[in-house]
């Protein structure tokens, strides 16, 4: 009885230290794996947070127009800018086939899409009925002249579907609808 309990005690041990000498090993195998990995991965920098007032001379360096608002509630100072509202309406020509409809329809929203990611459009949409003004893009940009510029490009006022008119409008910057 006494030999097995020991040949028991052994073959533990054994195990024990089979089991410490692999985990050693993996250990080993993730630390070289980890040290590979950090020399692929790029280092990410927090962007740099822009004091309101350092926002507005920038804008007025770029030309854009604006002026500060303190709320009467909160006492906080709001910086306003002047963007420019194009409100996109029924064209003239109208008189295109359906298939030649939807090109433009594609082309018009594929112009928006790329204003949008030059920074030039905030925001683009479509009224909810059949009005006269078929929708608005609110242009992000210093002067009316050239939110008038980017907004006659667009294919479909090019094609006469659609005609524009622009009016100046004043918002919060930063703040986000809801």
């Amino acid at each position: 009885m006494e030999i097995i309990k020991r040949t028991v005690s052994v073959f533990v041990l054994l195990l024990a230290f089979v089991a410490c000498k692999n985990e050693s090993k993996e250990t080993e195998v993730i630390s070289e794996s980890i040290e590979d990995v950090k020399d692929t991965i790029e280092v990410v920098e927090k962007p740099v947070v822009k004091t309101m007032q350092q926002i507005k001379e920038e804008l007025n360096t770029k030309g854009f127009k604006t002026f500060d608002y303190v709320d009467e509630k909160t006492q906080d100072t709001i910086l306003m800018q002047q963007y420019f509202m194009a409100f996109l309406k029924s064209g003239p020509i109208r008189s295109q086939n359906e298939e030649e409809a939807e090109l433009l329809q594609e082309a018009h929203l594929n112009y928006l899409g790329k204003m949008y990611e030059l920074g030039y459009a905030d925001i683009s949409g479509p009224f909810g009925d059949d009005g006269d003004i078929r929708g608005i893009t609110i242009y992000n940009v210093p002067t009316q002249k050239m939110a008038d510029s980017l907004a006659n490009a667009d294919p479909m006022v090019k094609a006469g579907r659609l005609i524009v008119e622009i009016h100046p409008w004043w918002a919060a910057k930063g703040f986000s609808l809801r």
